[in-house]
This record gives structure tokens, C-alpha cells and sequence, in this order.
């Protein structure tokens, strides 16, 4: 499956190995715990900004990315665009943002809005959906459909997923080839979680409109898992291919 990530290299010899930054799934934790050891073990690891996504990795280099379940993911990203966010970062709103929260103060509100049988509650609830950062961008903005994704699947080195995030991580260090001492961090700061203190819970019908508007999410984190067990299980570079 690997064939044409060991024959890319860059300057260092070794082979580049990308980090999509996929939003609210865990990424700011992956970046955290292997921000000193990018230039060690097999790859030269590249790790990416939100805007980067796998049609602007080369044919041929390695890639890996974590999802998490759209109806999760979403909550995260609300939480995380409501406090601009804080404390780890400081993102000022943008004017739909602005609108959105004027008017929408907690994921539940807005969820439950995106069924209302009221045409303006609906279409406030809409365009707060596609003014949210985070919360407007869907797995398609970095993977593509199903079907692109699967003529890119050779070169998909990695598939996490928050939920068992440091359990895949565990699984992906040996495969990396840097030290097994590494951790993630515990910190929420550092890891850019949402604070425990603020609501998380939503109804059945605010979580149901949510997976129809994400429906297309939920087809490629399907797929993702099916082949996410093959792809993880490969031995990488330890099978005579790293320099040939």
C-alpha cells in the first residue's frame, strides 16, 4: 500500500509525512505531543494549518488525519468559536458569528432551531450553521467525496479518531518511529479542550437534526472506520521498502 510514500523523500532522506489538521478532532493534542520530534524517527513529519487539505498533498506522500462523530465534533466547534477561542487562543468573531450568537447561546439552542417549524428560526439556524468556523466546515473540505478519497486511500498512512484518541495514538508512535515516551498532553489548555463546566447535552431531536445536516460526514467517517483497521495495521517502513 506504501509503495510510492518510500520512494518520495525530501532533504533530510527521510520520507515526508503530512498532518491534516482536520478541526476539533484532536489535532491541536497530536500537534502538541509531537511538536519537538517533526525532524526524528522515519518521517520528516509536516504538520498543517486548518487550511491545508489532502488535494494539496503530493501523489505519493504519506497522510494522517483524525475524525470524530459530526454530532461531537459540532458541539466542540461551537463552544470553541462562542468563547473566540479562548484561553488558548484569541479568533475575534467574524460578522455571521456575531449574528449567530446574538441569537443562538448554546449548541443545543441553535441544533434544536435547525427543525423549527418557524421559516425565520430555521433560517437563522441555517446561516448560523454556515457562518460558525468549525462548525460550517465538513469533512468533504479536506477528504473530498467518498470516491476521491478512496483514489487517494495508498497514500493514507494513518485514520484516528478522537473518541479512542489516545489509544490510536499509542498505536501510531511505533509506526512513526520517534520515541514511545511521548504522551499527550493533559492539560485542556494545551489540548485545546472545551471546559467541563459548559453544557454539552443535547435532545434527541437537536442531535437528530444534526446527523441529517451532517449526513454526508457521517459517509465518509463510515468509510474512514472500515478501511481505518487495514490501513493502521501496516508495518510501514519496516518492510525493506525505506530506501527503495
Amino acid at each position: 500500500m506504501f509503495k510510492r510514500l518510500f520512494q518520495k523523500s525530501d532533504a533530510t532522506g527521510k520520507p515526508p509525512l503530512h498532518f491534516l489538521h482536520i478541526g476539533k478532532t484532536g489535532g491541536t493534542a497530536i500537534r502538541h505531543a509531537l511538536k519537538d520530534d517533526e525532524a526524528t524517527g522515519q518521517f520528516q513529519l509536516v504538520m498543517h494549518s486548518h487550511p491545508t487539505t489532502l488535494s494539496d498533498i503530493p501523489r505519493g506522500e504519506g497522510v494522517v488525519f483524525f475524525l470524530r462523530d459530526p454530532v461531537s465534533r459540532f458541539v466542540s466547534g461551537f463552544w470553541s468559536r462562542f468563547r473566540k477561542g479562548r484561553p488558548r487562543y484569541h479568533v475575534p468573531w467574524n460578522k455571521m458569528e456575531e449574528q449567530a450568537f446574538s441569537r443562538f447561546q448554546t449548541p443545543l439552542e441553535l441544533a434544536e432551531a435547525l427543525g423549527s417549524e418557524a421559516s425565520d428560526e430555521r433560517t437563522a439556524a441555517e446561516a448560523a450553521m454556515n457562518g460558525i468556523n468549525h462548525v460550517r466546515f465538513r469533512y468533504s473540505a479536506w477528504l473530498g467525496s467518498v470516491e476521491q478519497l478512496e483514489m487517494r486511500l495508498e497514500d493514507v498512512f494513518f485514520v484516528g479518531f478522537q473518541e479512542s484518541l489516545a489509544t490510536d495514538f499509542r498505536l501510531l508512535i511505533p509506526r512513526l518511529g520517534v520515541s514511545d515516551s511521548l504522551t499527550l498532553p493533559g492539560d485542556g489548555n494545551a489540548a485545546h479542550k472545551t471546559p467541563a463546566h459548559l453544557k454539552q447535552a443535547l435532545s434527541e431531536t437537536a442531535a437528530a437534526n444534526l446527523r441529517r445536516w451532517y449526513s454526508d460526514d457521517y459517509e465518509l467517517l463510515e468509510y474512514c472506520k472500515t478501511v481505518a483497521a487495514g490501513i493502521n495495521s501496516e508495518p510501514g517502513s519496516d518492510d525493506g521498502r525505506a530506501n527503495g
